[in-house]
């Protein structure tokens, strides 16, 4: 903790700092300039089956931070970053699982959360009063990476992704609203990405299709893998399932190939991040063995304080069928035999659909 002599902006993002927060800035406008996009996006259909999304009241409430604190007067947009060491899974190991970076360690909503909670109390402490505050990471209704650039942390790659030009793009974002006047930081305007598409071209199922006439990325999350193996309920479509090879959980391809990541991000020192032995390139016969010895309750309490837990056992078990129909080595088929006789229907089709894979070969 740092002492805030006087509550002002630079106070307030050096007590972040001192949080471990890499970086952090301060925006004070209410309405967003990105919603109109945000709609245009909504009605396209790119947003698969997330339906939350284009609900009435969290569509509006993108568009005003008064709707979400309605004494808002600033906002703290802090970074914290995740990245950690290159995979140990070999990229050319099908047989091995591989999860993305993020999800390895323990679950970021409850460290930023943790942390920006701290940071609402050090806030109180430096102005003498209790604050009104709302916490916010990658949940509430709030155009995150809109606030992120305003407060100076980036610009939107390609990718969709906030990169900053000397820490890349593997780090999570953390928003605390406030009711305290503080002056807003410069934002970031500079767009680096210029004629690269390294991420473009290298996304496997071309989910990421540029920069529309505004400039703003569009992806279509209906294809993304991270969409595909976590936010997606049912089943994976048959024509994208080869293209997700052995990733599980989540992708991290865009980001692998950036060049900003390749030159300036550097492994986190946060601890809480550091992965889980059987999270960081588990073999695929003894990750799908596991779960399928569980039950849902079981998984959920296995995983409760990990990013897993929100594909739950029977989404898990399905990206792990398809990863093992992609590996396609006999070996795969006995685990598989037992998936297709699994409990879950989403289970048993996706089973099925592996072990059919493996006796083309």
């Amino acid at each position: 903790m740092v002492d805030i002599r006087s509550l002002d902006r630079d106070g307030a993002i050096a007590e972040a700092r001192a949080l471990g927060f890499e970086m952090a800035g301060v925006v004070t406008r209410e309405e967003s300039r990105h919603l109109a996009h945000f709609r245009k996006w909504l009605e396209s259909g790119r947003h698969g089956t997330m339906a939350y999304l284009e609900r009435p009241d969290a569509v509006r409430r993108r568009g005003s931070l008064h709707l979400t604190l309605r004494t808002f007067r600033s906002a703290l947009v802090v970074s914290h970053a995740y990245a950690g060491p290159h995979p140990t899974t070999p990229p050319g190991d099908p047989s091995r699982a591989i999860i993305a970076r993020y999800a390895r360690g323990r679950d970021y909503h409850h460290v930023i959360t943790e942390r920006l909670e701290d940071l609402a109390r050090g806030l109180e402490r430096a102005a003498g009063r209790p604050v009104r505050y709302r916490t916010c990471v990658d949940t509430g209704p709030i155009l995150e990476r809109e606030l992120a650039a305003l407060a100076g942390l980036g610009w939107f790659g390609k990718n969709t992704m906030l990169i900053h030009p000397r820490r890349g793009s593997y780090f999570f974002l953390g928003v605390l609203l406030t009711d305290l006047p503080l002056a807003a930081s410069t934002p970031f305007r500079e767009e680096h990405c210029g004629s690269c598409r390294r991420c473009l071209d290298a996304c496997p199922t071309g989910a990421l299709l540029g920069r529309d006439d505004s400039g703003a990325p569009v992806m279509d999350a209906a294809r993304c893998i991270s969409y595909l193996t976590i936010e997606l309920k049912g089943a994976i479509p048959e024509e994208l399932r080869p293209a997700i090879g052995n990733r599980v959980f989540g992708c991290d391809i865009c980001q692998e190939v950036c060049p900003w990541n390749g030159k300036f991000a550097a492994p986190t020192a946060e601890p809480a991040y550091a992965p889980r032995a059987d999270l960081d390139g588990p073999s695929l016969i003894d990750l799908a063995t596991r779960i399928l010895d569980m039950s849902g309750k079981a998984f959920q309490r296995e995983f409760a304080n990990s990013p897993v837990s929100r594909a739950r056992r029977n989404g898990m078990l399905r990206n792990l069928c398809v990863a093992l129909g992609n590996w396609g080595a006999p070996e795969a088929a006995p685990v598989l035999e037992r998936a297709a006789r699994d409990r879950s229907p989403l289970v048993r089709e996706h089973a099925d659909w592996a072990l059919e894979r493996i006796r083309e070969r």
